[in-house]
């Protein structure tokens, strides 16, 4: 990035550059930090705040489809949906059918980050990945994509996906490299579009049979995978109390068929 950008909630260098923890070895010896004052490196706070972000225009991306403002519009095979959960979900989970697919993005739950108010750290519902971003009634924003489900021809709709890189081992490090290995699963995902790559039924959906994850080259070894992504039915079970009060919470304007799914989770679980 050398033009058109905007930098928001960065600090800003004597001589007009931006700046951030991490940008270079060594702190400058002034900066203006994201507050607009001023800032040495032994102030207490970091200088550039830790959701500090930029914006581009989108066609400046080098890799961006030509099909971007096509009015027609392109098909859609798959949604990912990601979150962040140090336990209990798996690498990735394909949903059974768009219902349920639904479901998974409405209980969908990730630890705080400097992204959304609270403590980092604690476990918290984030419905599709959107909830600091959803401008109407959460119910509603449910309903809207099963609603879509019923619009769409069974033959159209994109099949729907939950990422989980972020899960980590009894001793607290990360299982999954993460970064560009993500794009193994985007491989599986689109290999299961092509019925090429094998999947195992969960009580919470499908996940990689074992060998079907491309991990060629990739320093994880078979136990890892395993606990990558695995689903323990005791632990999930310990989830719908939480997710009870998460819909409770929604109120009277949760779609049936979401709790629906739920009692239909708590039967595979009990199986």
């Amino acid at each position: 990035l050398t033009e058109n950008c905007i930098f928001t909630n960065v600090a800003l260098t004597d001589d007009g550059d931006i700046w951030w923890e991490g940008l270079t070895d060594e702190a400058p010896a002034h900066l203006i930090d994201w507050k607009g004052n001023d800032w040495t490196p032994d102030a207490s706070a970091p200088a550039a705040h830790p959701n500090a972000r930029f914006t581009a225009p989108a066609s400046q991306c080098p890799s961006i489809a030509p099909e971007w403002e096509d009015p027609k519009g392109v098909p859609i095979s798959a949604i990912l949906f990601g979150g962040r959960r140090a336990t209990n979900v798996p690498l990735v989970t394909e949903a059974f059918d768009w219902q349920q697919g639904t479901f998974l993005g409405a209980i969908m739950s990730s630890e705080k980050t400097a992204a959304a108010a609270g403590t980092i750290g604690e476990v918290r519902f984030d419905p599709y990945a959107m909830l600091p971003f959803m401008g109407y009634n959460a119910g509603d924003y449910m309903k809207h994509w099963l609603d879509m489900g019923e619009k769409v021809g069974a033959d159209k709709l994109p099949r729907l996906y939950w990422v989980n890189w972020f899960r980590k081992g009894e001793d607290g490090s990360f299982l999954w490299p993460g970064f560009g290995d993500n794009s193994r699963v985007l491989k599986w995902v689109f290999e299961r579009l092509d019925g090429t790559a094998e999947a195992v039924d969960t009580a919470i959906g499908r996940v990689p049979a074992t060998g079907s994850l491309d991990t060629s080259g990739l320093d994880v070894d078979d136990a890892t995978m395993a606990e990558l992504l695995k689903v323990d039915n005791e632990a999930w079970r310990g989830e719908i109390p939480l997710i009870e009060g998460h819909f409770e919470f929604i109120g009277e304007r949760l779609p049936q068929e979401l709790a629906d799914e739920l009692r239909e989770l708590e039967k595979r679980l009990a199986d």
